[in-house]
């Protein structure tokens, strides 16, 4: 049977830790929050590896979409009262403005990136299609662009959007470090999912 939104959100929010996360998220008051990225899709490899459905997550990560001050400071202001809310929760929480994103990437990353519109426009940037997979705090629903059959099948695709070889490579390697039945395939992405 194949992966449902309700089933990838059951599996994800049996982490007590997104559930937490979720629960206390519409306390910032965050444009366009959404819980993203590993601590969502790799509930779904945990699962099927028989490991513990928080194993391996390395951060939870929240992105949002302010674009009414673009300054350092104003997003740090953010992390930290995000680190004051989850400062019991153990885990590293990185909360990153999605409208900034293009200010900081080519001096961390060396290429330049485009200035977003949205919070769904970051999540559509992941290197690999199959996690590209975000929760909208405020509607509760699952956004993920390429669908949810590559993560469900362990399949590795370079996404189309943001076709970097060599860090899709490394990041697609990182991943099968962890869980090696995971597939790289080429690039060629599923059928786009229903936004």
């Amino acid at each position: 049977m194949a992966m449902t939104a309700e089933g990838l959100l059951t599996l994800a929010m049996a982490n007590p830790i997104n559930a937490e996360i979720v629960a206390r998220l519409p306390a910032l008051g965050l444009n366009q929050c959404m819980l993203t990225a590993g601590c969502l899709f790799q509930a779904v490899w945990n699962d099927q590896a028989d490991l513990p459905l928080a194993w391996g997550v390395k951060d939870y990560d929240v992105f949002y979409f302010d674009d009414r001050d673009l300054s350092w400071d104003a997003e740090d202001k953010v992390i930290k009262a995000a680190e004051q809310l989850f400062r019991d929760l153990g885990v590293n929480v990185e909360v990153k403005n999605q409208a900034r994103v293009h200010l900081w990437y080519e001096q961390r990353f060396g290429k330049p990136y485009p200035q977003l519109r949205s919070t769904k426009d970051g999540v559509d940037r992941y290197l690999v299609a199959g996690t590209c997979i975000g929760l909208e705090i405020e509607s509760g629903a699952l956004y993920a662009p390429f669908g949810l059959a590559d993560t469900e099948l362990g399949l590795l695709r370079s996404n189309p959007i943001n076709h970097q070889p060599a860090l899709f490579e490394q990041k697609a390697r990182s991943y099968q470090a962890r869980w090696p039945w995971l597939k790289i395939v080429g690039s060629a992405p599923p059928e786009p999912w229903v936004r």
